[in-house]
C-alpha cells in the first residue's frame, strides 16, 4: 500500500533534525530560530517535535555521564601526580647522597696521591739544580780557559784570534750578570775589562803609524791593522771604541791640512779650490790605508765630513772677518768649486740625491750627523750638500747687486733699442723689449738657482719686481701725452695712426707681462725654500701692468674722440632752425662712420677680444654724454632741424651698434646696453623738442625722468619757446617734481640735482667734461645768477693731462676688478698666451724660437 505524502514529509523533516543535530549543536555560531525554522519548515514538520525534543534529552543525559566520568577522572589523576612528585624528591636525595660520597672518595684519591708524588718532586728539583750546577761549572771553566787566552793573545798582538776570542769571552760573561756579587765571577769580569783596555790601547798605539810610508811597505802591518779592526768591533756593542778610533784617524790625517790652509797665504778665498785638491789628492794616495778598515765603516765619508765642518769654519771665519766686502767675482768663483766639489762629494759616497742641486743654502745642519756618529747609520746621515756653501750666504748681497745692475744695464739698452713695432712673423703683437727682458730674467734665475736657494734668491726676485715696475713705467711714460686744452678748456690727444698702433701694443705687452710674471712668482716659489715661499708675491707688479693697459685704452679713447670733436663741432655749428626739409643724413654723420672705419678694424686686429670690447664700452660710456651735450650747444632747433637731428642721431647709434661687427667680432650685451642707454637720452631729448608746448612737460617727465629743471630750461631754448612763456611750464614741471620727490625715499637722490651723464657709469668719466656737459651738471636754478655759477663751475673743473688718466685708470681698474665676465674671459684668452718668439741664447746665430709662458720659466 502506497504511503501518505503527507506522512512522507513528516518522516522526511523527522529524519532531517537527526542526521544534522549533532554537526548543528556543535557549530561556534549556532542560532537558536535559523536552526529551528530549518528543522520545521512548515505545520507538516511539526509533528516531529517530539521525538526531536526526545532526542534531545537523550544528548543532555549522555553529555552529563561524559561530564561526571571527566571529573572523577580528574580527581584520580590529581592523587597519581603527588605520588610521583613524592617518588621523584627521593630519588633526588639518593642521588645527592652518591655525590657527597663520591667527592669524598676523591678527596682522599688527592691526598693519596700528593703523599705519593712528593718524592718524586723533590727527586725532580735536584735533577734540576745538578744540571744548572753542572753547566754553570762547565761555563765557568770555559770562560776561565778563554780569558787566559785572551790574555795571552793580547800579550802578543795576535789581533785575529783576539777578535775571536773576545767574543766568545763577551758570551760567556753575559752568563754570569747575575752572578757578579761572587768573588771569583768579579774577579773574572775585572780581568776582562783590564784585557778590553790593554788591546784598546795596543790598537790606538799601532794605528798612529797609520799613513806612514814604512807602513804602506809593510804588508804585514797592514794586515795586522785590519785586524784590530776586528777587535775594536768586538769591543762593545754599541760602536763608542770604532767612533773613537775613526774620529782619532780622521783628525791625525787632517792636521796637516789645518796647518798648511789655516791663515796662511794658499787660504785665500781665490785659492779655495786648493783645498778641496788636497783632499782628493789625500784620499787617492791613502787608498790602499783606507782598505784596512771595514767597508761598513765609511772612513773616508767621515774624513770627509770632517773636513767639510772645517773648511766650513775656517771659510766663515775667513768672510766674518773681512772688513771690506768680497770681491763678487772671486766669491763667485768660490761658490762654484765649492758647489762642484760638494756634487762630487755627493756621488762618490752615494748621498741621498736632491731632485736637484740645493745650492749654497741647501746644507743640513753640521750637527745633524757629527762625524762621531755611527757609520753606515742612515740616521742623521751627513748631507753634502751644501755642507761648505752654506757659508757664503750671508754675503751674497754683491751678487744680488751685481745681478740688478746688470739687468737694469739690459732694460736701458733695450729700451735705447726698442723700435715700438711689432716684430715681423710675431703673432702676439708684443714688443721686443718685453720677451728680451724675461730671458734677461730668466737667465738670472737660473744662475741664482745654480747657486742658492735661500733668502739670495728671494733677495733676486725682489730684484726682478723692480726691474718689472721700471718696466712698466717706461710703457707708461711711452703712451702719447695730452695736448694744450682747446679754447672750451678741454685736454686732447691728438695721435696718428702709427701712435695708435703703439698704444695697442703697449696694452699687449702689458697684458704679456702680467702673465709672465705671475709664471715667475710660481716658478720662484717651485724653486725656492719652503719656508720662503709665503714671501714670494708678484701682486703689486700685476697691477703696476693693469694700470698701464687702463691708462693705454683711456688714451685710445681719448685720442679716438680728438678725431671725432671736429664733426661734433660742425654738428653744433649747422643752422638747425633754418632747416626747409628732412632728407639723408648729414654730412657730419658720413664723416663719423669714416673716421670710425679707418680705426675700428685697426685697433680690432691689434687688440685682444677682451681689450678691444673694453675699449668699445669705455667708448660707448664716453661719447654718449659728449654727444647730448653737443645737442644743447645748438643755439635753436626748429621742427624740420629736430627731426633731422633725431635722425643722425639714430645713425650715429647705429654705426656704433655695428662697430664690433666692424672689428670682426660679436657684440656684446653689455656693450649694446650702453649705446642704446646713452644715444637713447639724446632721441628722448629731441623727441621732447618735437612734442607740442601744452604737453612738453608731462613728455619731459616721461622721456627723461632723470632730468633737471635746469636742463629743462635749455630744451625749452633749444625749442624756441619765448622767455615769459618759460616761466608757467617751469613751475609745472617744479610741481610735478616736488609732488613725486618723496617716492624716492630719504636716500635717492633728488631728480632736480641730476646731471645729463648721470646716467653713465662712473667709467664714462674718461676725459674732462666739456663746458656743456659741465653747465648741464649745474644745480637747478630759474635765473641767470645761477646759469653763471654753473658756467663758473664748467670753468674750475679742467684739470691737468696727468690728473684725468689717472682718474681713468683708477675708473678702467675698478671696472675691470668688478666684471666677473672680464677675469673669465683673461683665463680663457689664447691669444695672449702665445709668447713672442724669444732671442736664443747665442748673440752671434741670432736665431729665434717660440716657448710658452711657462716653458720661459721652467726650461
Amino acid at each position: 500500500m502506497a504511503a501518505d505524502p503527507q506522512s512522507q514529509s513528516q518522516a522526511d523533516g523527522a529524519a532531517l533534525p537527526a542526521a544534522r543535530l549533532p554537526a548543528s549543536l556543535d557549530m561556534p555560531g549556532f542560532n537558536t530560530v535559523d536552526f529551528i525554522n530549518h528543522i520545521f519548515p512548515n505545520e507538516g514538520s511539526l509533528a516531529a517535535v517530539d521525538p526531536l525534543i526526545q532526542k534531545l534529552r537523550n544528548r543532555i543525559r549522555r553529555v552529563d555521564a561524559e561530564i561526571l566520568m571527566a571529573i572523577r577522572q580528574q580527581s584520580t589523576s590529581g592523587s597519581q601526580a603527588k605520588d610521583d612528585l613524592a617518588a621523584s624528591m627521593r630519588a633526588i636525595e639518593e642521588l645527592s647522597l652518591k655525590m657527597r660520597a663520591i667527592k669524598a672518595k676523591a678527596e682522599q684519591s688527592e691526598v693519596m696521591v700528593q703523599e705519593i708524588c712528593r718524592d718524586i718532586k723533590k727527586l725532580d728539583y735536584a735533577k734540576k739544580h745538578i744540571t744548572a750546577t753542572i753547566t754553570a761549572l762547565n761555563r765557568l771553566a770555559m770562560l776561565v780557559f778563554a780569558v787566559d787566552r785572551l790574555q795571552a793573545l793580547t800579550a802578543n798582538r795576535q789581533y785575529r784570534d783576539a777578535a775571536d776570542q773576545l767574543q766568545a769571552v763577551t758570551q760567556l760573561l753575559a752568563h754570569f750578570e747575575a752572578y757578579s756579587d761572587i768573588p771569583k765571577i768579579g774577579e773574572l769580569q775585572g780581568r776582562v775589562a783590564s784585557l778590553k783596555a790593554t788591546l784598546k790601547s795596543h790598537i790606538f798605539s799601532d794605528f798612529s803609524t797609520l799613513g806612514t810610508p814604512v807602513l804602506k811597505e809593510n804588508g804585514q802591518v797592514m794586515q795586522q791593522l785590519a785586524d784590530a779592526c776586528l777587535v775594536v768591533a768586538a769591543l762593545d756593542g754599541e760602536g763608542a771604541a770604532r767612533d773613537e778610533l775613526i774620529r782619532t784617524v780622521c783628525s791625525r790625517e787632517l792636521t796637516a791640512y789645518q796647518q798648511i790652509f789655516q791663515g796662511t797665504d794658499v787660504a785665500r778665498l781665490d785659492k779655495v779650490e786648493r783645498r778641496y785638491l788636497w783632499v782628493k789628492r789625500q784620499l787617492k794616495l791613502n787608498d790602499d790605508v783606507w782598505r784596512i778598515f771595514p767597508p761598513a765603516w765609511h772612513v773616508q765619508r767621515l774624513l770627509c765630513t770632517q773636513f767639510c765642518n772645517i773648511t766650513r769654519a775656517q771659510l766663515k771665519e775667513q768672510l766674518d772677518g773681512s772688513k771690506d766686502r768680497p770681491d763678487v767675482t772671486t766669491l763667485l768663483q768660490a761658490l762654484e768649486r765649492t758647489l762642484e766639489f760638494e756634487d762630487d762629494l755627493a756621488k762618490r759616497f752615494a748621498a741621498p740625491q736632491p731632485a736637484a742641486r740645493a745650492g749654497a743654502g741647501g746644507a743640513a745642519s753640521p750637527t745633524a750627523a757629527g762625524s762621531g756618529g755611527a757609520a753606515g747609520g742612515k740616521e742623521g746621515e751627513f748631507e753634502f750638500h751644501g755642507a761648505i756653501s752654506a757659508c757664503f750666504e750671508p754675503h751674497l748681497g754683491v751678487y744680488v747687486d751685481l745681478e740688478e745692475r746688470t739687468l737694469a744695464d739690459t732694460l736701458d739698452k733695450l729700451m735705447q733699442e726698442e723700435t715700438w713695432e711689432a716684430e715681423e712673423g710675431s703673432q702676439t703683437n708684443i714688443l721686443r723689449s718685453s720677451s728680451e727682458m724675461f730671458l734677461a730674467i730668466r737667465k738670472s734665475f737660473n744662475r741664482c738657482c745654480q747657486l742658492t736657494r735661500k733668502q739670495t734668491l728671494l733677495s733676486l726676485f725682489q730684484v726682478f719686481k723692480r726691474v718689472l715696475r721700471q718696466y712698466a713705467n717706461r710703457l707708461s711714460a711711452r703712451l702719447p701725452r695730452a695736448a694744450q686744452p682747446t679754447a672750451g678748456g678741454e685736454w686732447q690727444v691728438k695721435m696718428a695712426e702709427k701712435d695708435e698702433r703703439v698704444v695697442c701694443y703697449i696694452i699687449n705687452t702689458a697684458e704679456y707681462c702680467h702673465e709672465t710674471a705671475a709664471q715667475l712668482a710660481e716658478s720662484v716659489a717651485n724653486r725656492i725654500d719652503g719656508d720662503l715661499v709665503g714671501s714670494v708675491d708678484i701682486g703689486d707688479e700685476q697691477e703696476e701692468f693693469s694700470g698701464v693697459i687702463t691708462r693705454a685704452l683711456a688714451v685710445l679713447v681719448v685720442g679716438l674722440e680728438a678725431r671725432l670733436d671736429g664733426e661734433l663741432d660742425r654738428m653744433a655749428r649747422m643752422p638747425w632752425s633754418t632747416l626747409e626739409s628732412v632728407g639723408d643724413q648729414s654730412e657730419f654723420v658720413n664723416n663719423l662712420s669714416a673716421i670710425f672705419s679707418n680705426s675700428i678694424p685697426m685697433l680690432a686686429g691689434l687688440l685682444s677680444p677682451l681689450h678691444f670690447h673694453f675699449f668699445l664700452d669705455k667708448l660707448a660710456a664716453s661719447f654718449g654724454p659728449r654727444y647730448y651735450a653737443t645737442v644743447f650747444k645748438a643755439k635753436r632747433l626748429s621742427g624740420t632741424g629736430a627731426q633731422q637731428m633725431l635722425l643722425d642721431t639714430h645713425g650715429i647709434k647705429t654705426i656704433l651698434l655695428e662697430l664690433p661687427a666692424l672689428g670682426g667680432l660679436a657684440s656684446t650685451a653689455a656693450y649694446s646696453k650702453y649705446v642704446t642707454r646713452e644715444l637713447g637720452r639724446s632721441e628722448a631729448l629731441l623727441k621732447v623738442i618735437l612734442s607740442p608746448q601744452e604737453n612738453i612737460v608731462d613728455t619731459y617727465r616721461a622721456l627723461l625722468p632723470e632730468g633737471c629743471a635746469a636742463d629743462f630750461l635749455r630744451t625749452l631754448d633749444l625749442k624756441g619757446v619765448k622767455k615769459p612763456e618759460q616761466q608757467p611750464l617751469l613751475d609745472a614741471l617744479t610741481t610735478k617734481l616736488k609732488a613725486a620727490a618723496p617716492t624716492h625715499g630719504p636716500t635717492s637722490k633728488s631728480p632736480t640735482s641730476s646731471t645729463p651723464s648721470s646716467s653713465a657709469p662712473p667709467s664714462s668719466a674718461i676725459q674732462p667734461a666739456t663746458p656743456a656737459a659741465a653747465a648741464a651738471a649745474a644745480p637747478p636754478a630759474a635765473t641767470a645768477t645761477a646759469a653763471a655759477a654753473a658756467a663758473a663751475g664748467m670753468l674750475t673743473s679742467a684739470a691737468s693731462r696727468e690728473a684725468m688718466i689717472a682718474r681713468a685708470a683708477a675708473l678702467g681698474r675698478g671696472a675691470m676688478a668688478q666684471s666677473a665676465a672680464a677675469a673669465a674671459a683673461v683665463s680663457q684668452n689664447t691669444a695672449l698666451k702665445r709668447i713672442f718668439a724669444l732671442a736664443d741664447s747665442s748673440a752671434a746665430s741670432g736665431s729665434k724660437k717660440d716657448m710658452s709662458f711657462r716653458s720661459l720659466f721652467n726650461a
